[in-house]
């Protein structure tokens, strides 16, 4: 076997390689004989099937096996000689083949660029925190108490107040007809809530049990049904019961029908819980600060095959958030010639952050073990309460479902192992500041509202790690 170097410009390689028809015959002939070991063919005894005739049944496939052997064979040496590390799968392509004669084929390959990572220990940077204050968790235990209370029916002279809760039948009508969505039966609505259109609640201040009313209203513009959107309806609306709000106490008996000994235990487990929730912000912005130095500190050629992979990924998302009406309102009125730059940029970010990623874990032996695993799979397991062994089963059955967490376990436990080095001092803010997004936006956190989509991408263009490939070094 024959492999010639034809072209090494960066990271693209480009190799010949040339295999001897004698050598591809010798393999055809020795996988025949395996088989004529095995095979059974009327008349004769296996392992006495004259070659001939294994040739005539066999050899075509036989030949496919060798080649596809062969070029495995071929495309290794040539990496292996030169000391390659593939980004993407080298690309390969016969250029002559004929039975009996040489073949001929080619190999081109971007490999990794050469990364070197230095200064970790050099990098500063800031954790922003926010106390706890007692107020907080005042405040946390009065939003659980609220979860707990109860309502108690009021008389038939009893006239409904915000706060309390009606229990109605509703029919809704556009221009006399009814439509899809608008009917329920015995439906427990708290007035004041908010869950009804812009309008509804307030006419039903007042009602009393057995009442018969017709509430109307328009429908938002915005409206998600684009049948209703500002159109004026009225709903028949018929009373059952008006139900008014018993405050629970908060003492000991609230915290002990919570499974706690008593309100001091309460409070302790909403501490907790409101510190594991500020870490998991704190962790994410001073995240995102390590991210942004890496990206200015490193810059070097990265494999367009990687960037290809990621961008086309991103793209994809874009073009079905495009199909659904969900596009950002910052890429509204952009060009696919603008958009495409702008998520090219941050698909190469992306790529460049997680080679850098993945040679400081390379470098620094970081492994993934199967106790790492197997936290990450009780973690998804736990966002599915009451059907934790259907995602148990998920794993069990999906390899590569389970292979897919390996990347973000990876990048996790290698941002871990920069932040002990680095020089990271807290610096203390408001929980507002906490709670907004690093890119800019708010965060979801706590009660506030989900990121923006646009934030939410460019996140995950950052924090992601190398490729599976990468992650497995």
């Amino acid at each position: 076997m024959q492999v010639t170097q034809t072209n090494a410009d960066g990271l693209k390689h480009e190799f010949k390689v040339v295999v001897p028809a004698a050598l591809l015959e010798e393999k055809v002939s020795s996988r025949l004989t395996e088989v004529g070991r095995t095979v059974r063919i009327p008349g004769f005894r296996p392992g006495k099937v004259p070659m001939g005739l294994l040739r005539k049944k066999y050899g075509s496939s036989v030949m496919g096996e060798v080649l596809e052997a062969t070029v495995n064979d071929g495309t290794r040496h040539a990496l292996d000689e030169h000391k390659l590390r593939p980004a993407v799968q080298p690309k390969v392509e016969i250029t002559s083949f004929k039975e009996g004669e040489d073949l001929e084929f080619t190999i081109a390959v971007e490999t990794l660029p050469e990364v070197k990572v230095t200064g970790l220990a050099d990098l500063k940077l800031e954790k922003p925190v926010a106390p706890i204050a007692d107020a907080d968790i005042d405040e946390a235990v009065e939003t659980i108490s609220k979860r707990q209370e109860k309502t108690e029916a009021q008389d038939a002279s009893y006239e409904a107040k915000t706060g309390d809760v009606v229990v109605i039948d509703f029919l809704g009508k556009v221009d006399g007809v009814a439509f899809d969505g608008g009917k329920a039966e015995k439906y427990s609505l708290k007035l004041g809530s908010g869950n009804f259109i812009p309008g509804f609640e307030d006419q039903l201040i007042g009602v009393k049990a057995a009442d018969d009313r017709v509430v109307k209203v328009t429908f938002p513009a915005d409206y998600g049904a684009e049948a209703l959107s500002g159109k004026d309806a009225e709903f028949e609306i018929k009373v059952h019961e008006v139900r008014s709000v018993v405050p629970t106490v908060i003492d000991d008996e609230m915290a002990k029908t919570l499974g706690l000994a008593d309100l001091a235990e309460l409070k302790k487990a909403v501490r907790e819980e409101i510190e594991r929730d500020r870490n998991t912000l704190s962790r994410a912005h001073v995240k995102r600060s390590l991210l942004d130095k890496l990206a200015e500190q490193y810059d070097f050629v990265v494999p367009e095959g990687m960037v290809d992979l990621e961008f086309d990924a991103i793209w994809k998302q874009l073009e079905h958030d495009k199909a659904e009406g969900q596009l950002d309102a910052a890429d509204e009125g952009k060009s696919d010639d603008e958009l495409k730059a702008e998520y090219r940029a941050i698909a190469t970010r992306r790529v460049r952050l997680g080679l850098v990623l993945s040679e400081i874990g390379r470098e620094n032996n970081i492994t993934i073990s199967q106790e790492d695993l197997n936290r990450a799979v009780m973690s998804e397991a736990r966002r599915y309460p009451g059907q934790e062994h259907l995602v148990f089963q998920y794993f069990q059955k999906n390899p590569d479902a389970l292979n897919s967490l390996r990347a973000p376990i990876f990048e996790e436990k290698v941002i871990d192992f920069i932040l002990e080095m680095a020089s990271v001092t807290e610096k203390t803010v408001t929980l507002d500041d906490l709670r907004k997004d690093p890119d800019g936006d708010v965060a979801a956190a706590e009660d506030a509202p989900k990121p923006k989509k646009k934030a939410a991408k460019k996140k995950a263009a950052d924090e992601k790690a190398a490729d599976e490939k990468a992650s497995e070094e």
